[in-house]
């Protein structure tokens, strides 16, 4: 699936523009480690296969956070600012994690462009996302997410 395109001024105007769900991304337990060794967070949900079989989910499950992460790779796979020069990512209004991401699932992300208003040179703009999980009715995550384009 190809990315929406659009100029940084056709952004301004997309409130309600509705993207994805973009493609399936997989979460195996190699990119949870990683994540674990970069964030110094080894809890044992995490990184313990074993131990977690015997836990609250039946295996590890990914972090939070690293779910968080993946929105900029996910949402770029789903718009294009085509004369963007450089992205910001500015800061999260709100945010929930509802579901778990166990280790092994893929994972993929739908968003609606929310408000935007312009800040400085470039356009500020929020976008409500929710991380899909692969044959859960559950999302990962919702939440209101803001970023800055700038051309």
């Amino acid at each position: 699936m190809e990315p929406t395109r659009v100029t940084i001024a056709e952004l301004a105007a997309s409130t309600g523009r509705v993207l994805g769900p973009g493609p399936w991304r997989a979460v195996d337990q190699e990119r949870i480690n990683l994540f674990a060794d970069a964030t110094e967070d080894h809890q044992w949900i995490h990184v313990d296969p074993e131990r977690a079989a015997e836990g609250p989910f039946g295996r590890t499950i990914a972090h939070g956070y690293l779910s968080l992460s993946m929105i900029p790779t996910l949402f770029e796979e789903m718009l294009d600012i085509t004369d963007r020069r450089m992205g910001v990512n500015y800061g999260i209004d709100k945010l929930r994690f509802t579901a778990p991401v166990p280790s092994g699932s893929r994972v993929r992300l739908k968003a609606t462009v929310g408000r935007t208003r312009p800040k400085g040179t470039g356009v500020q703009f929020n976008v409500n996302v929710e991380m899909q999980i692969e044959g859960q009715d559950r999302p990962a995550f919702v939440g209101d997410i803001v970023l800055l384009a700038y051309p």
